[in-house]
């Protein structure tokens, strides 16, 4: 048996990862998905200061609270960041690290600069004109589910009536590492890009110097960039998977 820790990225709770766990489950494991402060059922708790460290105790006051150990760390997009600086304060209790579409960012980078800059500057302006200057809200799903084939209607209405405005300090916030983490195995389940082009980024671009080298496995699940909604037990399989082949 492992033990799982799940954690979304923004906008999503741990609803998303509902189908994901009860597979993981299935398969005898222990699982906690959480919602991060200002998400899912924790939406009312939402404030302007909500940023990535609150985020990051979230996990870690998971981690000690419910004396998880031996913990496979599992962070879906924004949540790579997430998961990596709460791997950096408490190595001890993890046993590997799983990026879903995503990766980890290098020490003092935010998840904004993460952006090509155009959609940087309509995201601060939804910010700033819909969202009372700290809230950014959920875009289009339909829009981004539009030409997907396993994605139907019933996961668009799913996250039109879950997801939830993002505290834009988490996007602003710089992450904050000692480099513990880096011991660590990790794995990247990647479904909008492949390991040759994480490997390549991390060849050629500083922001993604992190995604290449030995402690690294990858494993493609093509689809779009929420595959816990819409291909959850091939995600889970290869969940279950990454703790033998680590």
């Amino acid at each position: 048996m492992t033990t799982f820790v799940l954690v979304s990225g923004f906008w999503l709770g741990a609803w998303a990862w509902h189908s994901t766990a009860a597979e993981l489950r299935r398969h005898g494991h222990d699982v906690y998905p959480i919602s991060l402060t200002g998400l899912g059922e924790r939406a009312h708790l939402a404030r302007p200061d909500t940023d990535l460290d609150v985020h990051v105790t979230d996990v870690v006051n998971l981690l000690r609270y419910e004396d998880l150990r031996d913990v496979v760390l599992v962070g879906h997009s924004y949540a790579g960041s997430v998961v990596t600086a709460a791997a950096d304060r408490v190595t001890d209790r993890v046993a590997q690290l799983v990026y879903v579409d995503t990766g980890p960012l290098p020490d003092g980078v935010a998840q904004v600069e993460f952006t090509p800059p155009a959609e940087r500057e309509r995201n601060a302006a939804l910010v700033a004109d819909h969202g009372d200057g700290w809230r950014l809200l959920p875009p289009p799903w339909a829009d981004l589910a539009a030409g997907v084939p396993d994605v139907g209607d019933s996961i668009v209405t799913l996250l039109r009536e879950r997801s939830v405005d993002q505290p834009w300090a988490t996007a602003t916030a710089p992450v904050r590492l000692t480099g513990a983490w880096e011991k660590l195995p990790r794995l990247g389940v990647l479904s909008s890009f492949t390991a040759a082009q994480a490997k390549g980024m991390a060849a050629t671009m500083p922001l993604y110097r992190h995604m290449a080298g030995d402690a690294w496995r990858y494993e493609e699940l093509p689809t779009w960039h929420w595959p816990m909604l819409n291909r959850p037990v091939e995600l889970a399989a290869i969940l279950h998977h990454a703790r033998l082949t680590a």
